[in-house]
């Protein structure tokens, strides 16, 4: 540090100035350039040295060492804005192939049980009624097409199903397996995330009771309590146990719907053990 003669000794400051921005504390890092200034200032004084060598010292060494802190920080903050931008592309990554997968089982889940079901109709009927089993053949191929239709628009993300439709196809599903519809249905405003979640809650409830119900009778019923929306199935076929009830992928999948919109999901046995009671319930307005 003493230099009478060699006052460029004080670039050996300047140097440790700049060192202090690798200190990973900034509070670390500042206090040190703060103690290199008040060293530089000391050792002028007690072995009086000559200006030449400490007012260059100072004038460099403080912005210098600033400066580097300042940079160094600005560089790991991007380095960690970059981590957690790569970490939101991947959870949405993740994200979106969850939702395709949920509305793909949805979707085929549905769709593949309805073309057995009329497969298997058109199949009884061959003999006996040719005409009637060309119906449900026609049918097995526009149900086909639109399962294809659907997919498409799965994957790349704008499907929207409306509740109406879903009511129209599971009454024609339910027709199909000899399963009787009762529906209590009020008409109001919905909007159309919760319609959607409403009709896709309402498809896979339709092809649970037609795969593994085994129901003489279905009862739908849809209303308004308070500033929610309600959607309760209900069937007669066989449950099980009763209580609640384990959740597969596709009841996983609504509930994640569900929840997603703030509302809530119940799936309970009937306490005879006759049937599944689910009610759904979402909030009219939608979720800040």
């Amino acid at each position: 540090m003493w230099a009478p003669y060699n006052y460029g000794g004080s670039t050996f400051c300047i140097f440790a100035a700049t060192i202090c921005s690798r200190l990973p504390d900034t509070r670390k890092a500042y206090l040190t350039l703060f103690s290199i200034g008040i060293t530089i200032v000391s050792a002028s004084l007690l072995m009086h040295l000559n200006s030449y060598f400490w007012v260059p010292a100072l004038i460099f060494s403080i912005p210098s060492g600033a400066g580097a802190i300042i940079s160094e920080r600005l560089g790991r903050s991007n380095e960690n804005l970059l981590k957690k931008q790569e970490e939101v592309e991947y959870l949405a990554a993740l994200a979106e192939r969850e939702r395709i997968a949920r509305d793909l089982h949805d979707l085929l889940g549905h769709t593949l049980s309805v073309i057995t079901l009329k497969a298997e109709l058109a199949g009884k009927l061959l003999d006996r009624n040719p005409e009637a089993c060309k119906k449900e053949i026609n049918d097995i191929e526009h149900t086909a097409r639109q399962a294809l239709a659907e997919v498409r628009a799965a994957v790349i993300g704008y499907r929207a199903t409306g509740l109406g439709h879903e009511l129209q196809s599971a009454k024609k599903t339910l027709d199909a397996a000899e399963v009787t519809l009762l529906s209590e249905i009020e008409q109001f405003t919905i909007p159309s995330a919760q319609e959607n979640v409403l009709a896709l809650a309402l498809r896979e409830a339709i092809t649970n009771i037609i795969r593994h119900a085994q129901a003489s009778q279905c009862h739908i019923r849809l209303y308004q309590q308070d500033a929610h929306v309600v959607l309760k199935i209900s069937d007669n076929g066989v449950a099980g146990q009763t209580g609640a009830v384990r959740k597969g992928s596709g009841l996983n999948g609504m509930s994640e719907r569900v929840l997603a919109l703030g509302g809530s999901l119940q799936v309970q046995v009937a306490p005879d053990a006759t049937g599944l009671h689910l009610e759904l319930s979402l909030p009219l307005k939608e979720k800040t």
